[in-house]
Parts: structure tokens; C-alpha cells; sequence
């Protein structure tokens, strides 16, 4: 059983990684939860902090289920560190998946976020994993999270564009899609980039039918 867990409250962005994980490791035994004590979205570095005491309860009610990995399906790696100091069982970011995938596909990646406010704490953690030598650009849509469900089309777009800037202008051979919700951007993007397009909930689903 690999655990899916969502550090946010919004239960259909859950429903969205979840069926993208069974899709891409078919067979795979994956479970998906909703920290429902956590805010609705996690945009920035509050919100990750306000998030992170529930979604380690629920990383220790894993690793007593017998979890055989846990992935935490935020983008900022949300209490990533502190999981892993609870759970016996490997445990992935999304994110910390995504560049390290995005790393191995190619020379150079930029990053297409959410909000502004959530650049910063991606930069950090890209410097933390050791790969700012890959690093291109974190560049932000301006989506905001609960935007992406809310009105799919504009958000598709905003972002379609912000991967053609980083396409046109930052040296790169991927796009890290960096927010959990952009599970259908990939899809909806294909044919209008060259770039190679990499969803952080694929690349922690592979990596943790792996491991």
C-alpha cells in the first residue's frame, strides 16, 4: 500500500493525484487521504506551516497502517523532513521528485508554480536537494491553487504561456509543472511546447512503486 497524502483540505485535488497515480503505476496498491485540519490550499510559507502538524498525523496513522511508502502530494514538500523522522517507510515529495526526475531527463529545468509568494520556498528546497546547478528559473503563473478547479481553461492557460516564456528565454530541456493540481496540464499542453513536461505526482508515483 502506497499512501497518497494531501497536506491541503481540498478533497478533490486529492480525488485528481489519486487517479493519476493509479493510472500511472496501474499496478500499484495507492490510497489517497485528505488532511481535512489543513488549510484549503498551501500557497506559501504559512500556509505550509499551518499544514504541517495534521499532515504529520496522518503520516504516523500511515506508518502504523504499514504503509510501504508515503508520498506527501504538495509541491512545496510540505513537513517532508519531519515525515521522514516518523515513518519507517520511504517517503517522497512531489516535489523533490519532479526536479530529480527533471534532473536526470535533461541538462537544465524551470519550474511553472502557482502564486508568487510560493517562489521563494521551491527555490529553497531546489538549493536543499543539491540541484540549483540544474535550475533554470521558478517562475509563477499567478493561478492561484483553488483557481486550477474552479476555471481550468484560464488557469491552462496562464500557465501554457508561462511555459513558453521559460521555453523562449531560460535554456531549459523540461518544465516542472510545480503546484499537485496541474495533474491535467501535461495533457493539456501537449503539442504546444517542445519542452518535456514533468507532473511532480507521476514522477513520485513511479519512484515510490520503485522503491
Amino acid at each position: 500500500m502506497i499512501v497518497l497524502i494531501n497536506p491541503n483540505s481540498t478533497g478533490t485535488m486529492t480525488d485528481a493525484m489519486l487517479r493519476t497515480a493509479r493510472q500511472t503505476v496501474p499496478g500499484a496498491a495507492f490510497e489517497g487521504w485528505t488532511s481535512h485540519d489543513g488549510p484549503p490550499a498551501i500557497q506559501g510559507r504559512a500556509d505550509g506551516d499551518a499544514a504541517t502538524p495534521p499532515l504529520l498525523r496522518l503520516v504516523a496513522q500511515a506508518a502504523t497502517a504499514g504503509a510501504a511508502a508515503i508520498i506527501i502530494a504538495c509541491f512545496d514538500d510540505t513537513g517532508l523532513t519531519q515525515a521522514r523522522r516518523i515513518a519507517p517507510c520511504p517517503v517522497i515529495g512531489i516535489g523533490q521528485a519532479a526536479y530529480h526526475m527533471a534532473a536526470l531527463a535533461g541538462d537544465r529545468f524551470s519550474v511553472v508554480t502557482t502564486l508568487g509568494v510560493s517562489v521563494p520556498v521551491l527555490e529553497e528546497n531546489i538549493r536543499a536537494y543539491g540541484l540549483a546547478g540544474h535550475l533554470g528559473r521558478v517562475r509563477a503563473s499567478e493561478v492561484p491553487v483553488l483557481v486550477l478547479e474552479r476555471d481550468p481553461a484560464t488557469a491552462t492557460a496562464s500557465i501554457v504561456d508561462e511555459i513558453l516564456a521559460a521555453e523562449r528565454d531560460d535554456n531549459v530541456q523540461s518544465i516542472v509543472l510545480g503546484c499537485g493540481g496541474m495533474v491535467d496540464i501535461a495533457q493539456q499542453a501537449r503539442g504546444k511546447t517542445s519542452l518535456r513536461l514533468i507532473d511532480g505526482v507521476r514522477a513520485a508515483a513511479h519512484i515510490a512503486a520503485a522503491l
